[in-house]
């Protein structure tokens, strides 16, 4: 990995060095082309199939043609020397060999899955029968991809691009364009770089609060039930057919009894993330957006409790109501980021309706954290669903800014007050009711939310 994307998430990348031959070749493979944002690509129009007059030729071809009609306006012959020398040159570029009938493209992409930050290596392969000068490739980047560097060679193209933010993207589309020997005529053959995954980047967070009443499941919390953990609870009576290694002899010596360890049962716990995808907001000042911030610190939460040997699942809400249940082992990291790449889609038809819970996507007695900005108030809704269900819940507030405000303006001053007394009102009615809410600071980790979960164990309401 290589580090986060810019803050904006627009793809743009820096003015290149003139003086860099590399950054000018993508510069003119790129032609201006703007990245695809917000999950909308677009690709450019279908090219024109079989072979058609290149740009020098028709640019010597119009020399030629205004020298001509000159001379024969004017009537003096030596204005036909205008038209000599273009077609001279076009003359001595005619192709020596056949042109190509029969192109054929193979695409190699690697790596197809990524994180934020790393690099995607396209090579595109040329194959055709007849006799080629030269190949142009012209490149349309696909939503989050940033070309970073192209080599072209006779019958092979290579690009290096960079993926900036997570989700399911095409790398773009490449228009090769094939000239003949002399450079006179040429053919567009388009290629399509397929589509690749881009994982969001976790996060980091090494803390795993657990509610107060874990599942029956061999793992590695300690439970307030007896059990043959490592963790000492308390002591009881010597029962004949027990390890005597176990002996506590401080409290055998106190109550003239032998006195064994009593151990706490270990147990894994089950985690929910449900994703709040109602919208995308970004932090006027910073230019974050809510929604990658949200599934970085999602990311992060599901990194953290597999390694600890929990099963946790991902619940997302906002348009397509997506859902996996839980589940544990490292692998299936990839699989909750997996269900939820998608949700971009869902800002493009989001609903007004209220959102349904599927049941059987919080297991009873299941941790639930809520990653949500707070900006929607249909998450209010989902929130009182999860609590009526008697799960333990914690809120993880992605901050989203404050709105701007023009200096002077005293209306805009007075409902900034009245917007931000209504976010304190909600963390102030979440917090009533028994729901812990926490503020994640982005570029910062986890753990400083979660530490104050640690305390004790996290409660769930009643039925």
């Amino acid at each position: 990995m290589t580090g986060r994307p810019s803050p904006d998430g627009s793809g743009t990348r820096p003015a290149p060095d003139p003086a860099d031959p590399r950054a000018r070749a993508v510069e003119r493979a790129l032609g201006g082309r703007q990245v695809g944002r917000d999950g909308v690509y677009q690709a450019p129009p279908e090219p024109t199939h079989g072979w058609r007059v290149s740009e020098r030729a028709l640019g010597w071809s119009t020399v030629a043609a205004v020298g001509l009609a000159a001379a024969l306006l004017s009537g003096h012959a030596w204005v036909l020397a205008l038209a000599a020398i273009p077609l001279t040159l076009l003359a001595v570029s005619l192709p020596l060999g056949a042109r190509p009938q029969h192109v054929e493209t193979t695409v190699e992409v690697a790596p197809r899955r990524c994180f934020e930050g790393e690099t995607v290596t396209a090579r595109i392969t040329v194959a055709h029968d007849g006799s080629v000068g030269r190949l142009d490739p012209g490149i349309t980047p696909g939503p989050g991809m940033r070309v970073d560097a192209l080599a072209v060679g006779r019958a092979r193209i290579e690009l290096r691009l960079t993926a900036e933010r997570w989700g399911r993207w095409t790398p773009g589309t490449v228009d090769i364009d094939l000239y003949d020997t002399g450079g006179l005529a040429r053919r567009t053959v388009r290629v399509d770089l397929g589509e690749v995954e881009v994982f969001p980047l976790p996060t980091a967070a090494g803390l795993t609060p657990i509610p107060v009443r874990l599942p029956t499941r061999l793992g590695e919390h300690a439970s307030p039930q007896r059990g043959e953990g490592i963790e000492v609870i308390g002591v009881h009576p010597y029962v004949r057919g027990e390890r005597q290694r176990r002996i506590n002899w401080p409290a055998t010596t106190r109550r003239g009894s032998l006195q064994l360890h009593q151990f706490a049962a270990e147990r894994a716990a089950d985690t929910v993330v449900m994703l709040d995808v109602f919208g995308d907001i970004r932090d006027p000042v910073t230019g974050l957006s809510s929604l990658d911030e949200t599934f970085r610190a999602a990311a992060g939460l599901a990194r953290a409790y597999l390694s600890t040997h929990d099963r946790i699942g991902v619940v997302s809400i906002g348009g397509a109501t997506r859902w996996l249940q839980p589940g544990s082992g490292d692998a299936y990291f990839y699989r909750i980021v997996q269900s939820v790449l998608e949700v971009r889609k869902d800002l493009a038809r989001r609903g007004t309706g209220r959102v349904r819970l599927p049941p059987r996507a919080l297991p009873e007695g299941a941790l639930i954290y809520v990653v949500t900005p707070l900006a929607d108030q249909r998450i209010l809704d989902v929130l009182h669903q999860v609590r009526a269900g008697a799960n333990p819940m914690v809120v993880v507030e992605i901050p989203s800014g404050d709105p701007e405000v023009e200096p002077g303006d005293v209306t805009a001053e007075m409902a900034l007050r009245l917007w931000r007394a209504n976010r304190d009102a909600i963390r102030f009615a979440l917090a009533e009711r028994g729901i812990a809410v926490i503020a994640h600071q982005p570029g910062q980790t986890l753990d400083l939310a979660l530490a104050p979960l640690l305390r004790t164990r996290i409660h769930g309401g009643s039925r």
